[in-house]
């Protein structure tokens, strides 16, 4: 994975360069990694990603811990 160009959140503080979720991309999946950790990749699709999104603007996970 380490000829992949990863996208850095346009919610990420620009000071805090360790503290940001990153986007990536193969010929079939999206790659997810924190930057502080880059060896930990979540491996998903463009719909189950959209899907986490939208059940995250809706509040499906304000309950959780």
């Amino acid at each position: 994975m380490t000829d992949l160009r990863w996208q850095k959140s346009s919610y990420s503080m620009q000071e805090l360069e360790n503290n940001c979720v990153e986007l990536s991309r193969d010929a079939e999946h999206l790659l997810l990694r924190e930057s502080d950790t880059p060896d930990v990749v979540a491996v998903t699709t463009p719909t189950r990603l959209a899907a986490l999104l939208r059940a995250s603007k809706a509040g499906a996970f304000d309950r959780l811990g």
